[in-house]
């Protein structure tokens, strides 16, 4: 509730056009990230991509120096040089995020193996996107973890979307499934967007790559909410198109974090573990410590 409230409150902060970088919004992302941070120990590390919002809020636990960085001031966790898309926080283990696709796995083959060198027993989590996974540095490091015995957990946050043109109308099925055996590397999917069970499931498979000094590909279908009609000259009736940076339009504040009455939305989806009520109350409590904590 916290990671969609703060990513609301920059969304509109986004469309008054209070930044000067581009910034890439998680909404909907929020499930996976609250089981990453859940689970990491002391001696993991954390790489991330472009979009990383959801994952540095999650470590910082606070709006305040995250927005700070996005406002290129002092205060941020990087004094303001890092922005948005290239966001590290080494005090939170957030080791290094990258704005080119598919270069933070190389980059987390190289931690992994420095993990192993110096006997570090931790595990280095590598975040990227369904695009990133057509970049020849994905498929080369998935051998390379795999033929040094590193562990490590690479993360495919699997949206269906590039840009703003759907995967399945702009390229061929890539099944990570088939991609994984025939690397004879354990892969693992999730979907449904429940943080209980996330959080269940990513501390077995943590423990596997521990115990089996092997890496794990590990792929999360979700939905980044925020979709809307995008009406052009060929297309005048509106195509429906998903958003890559910048504000989310349909996302308002005012209307409440959560977005859709499916599982598509990790807000929708504590609805079977807390009464109504106690939601509303929490996320206006959430909203209103946020306010305060930035004003």
């Amino acid at each position: 509730m916290r990671i969609r409230i703060g990513q609301m409150i920059v969304n509109e902060k986004i469309k008054k056009g209070e930044f000067k970088i581009p910034i890439h919004l998680a909404l909907g992302h929020e499930a996976i990230a609250v089981a990453v941070d859940s689970i990491m120990r002391t001696e993991d590390q954390l790489v991330l991509s472009h979009r990383n919002i959801h994952y540095n809020l999650a470590r910082i636990r606070s709006l305040k120096p995250q927005l700070d960085e996005y406002l290129l001031r002092k205060d941020g966790p990087a004094e303001g040089r890092l922005g948005s898309m290239n966001l590290a926080n080494e005090k939170k283990n957030v080791i290094y995020a990258s704005s080119i696709l598919g270069n933070n796995f190389a980059v987390a083959s190289g931690l992994a193996l420095g993990q192993k060198v110096k006997r570090v027993k931790g595990v280095v989590i590598v975040v990227g996107g369904d695009g990133a996974i057509e970049e020849g540095s994905f498929y080369e490091s998935m051998v390379f973890l795999k033929s040094n015995q590193l562990s490590s957990l690479v993360l495919i946050e699997n949206n269906g979307w590039s840009l703003a043109t759907r995967i399945k109308e702009r390229r061929c099925d890539i099944d990570l499934q088939e991609l994984s055996k025939s690397l004879n590397i354990r892969y693992a999917k999730l979907k449904g967007n429940d943080p209980y069970q996330y959080i269940e499931k990513l501390r077995m498979l943590r423990k596997y790559v521990l115990d089996n000094k092997a890496p794990l590909l590990l792929e999360v279908e979700l939905a980044t909410l925020g979709s809307w009609y995008l009406k052009t000259e060929e297309c005048p009736g509106g195509k429906f198109v998903n958003y890559h940076s910048g504000p989310a339009p349909t996302i308002n504040l005012s209307d409440g974090p959560r977005t859709e009455n499916s599982v598509r939305d990790p807000v929708f989806v504590l609805e079977k573990y807390f009464e109504k009520n106690f939601l509303e109350t929490t996320s206006q409590e959430i909203l209103k410590n946020l306010k305060d904590e930035i004003r």
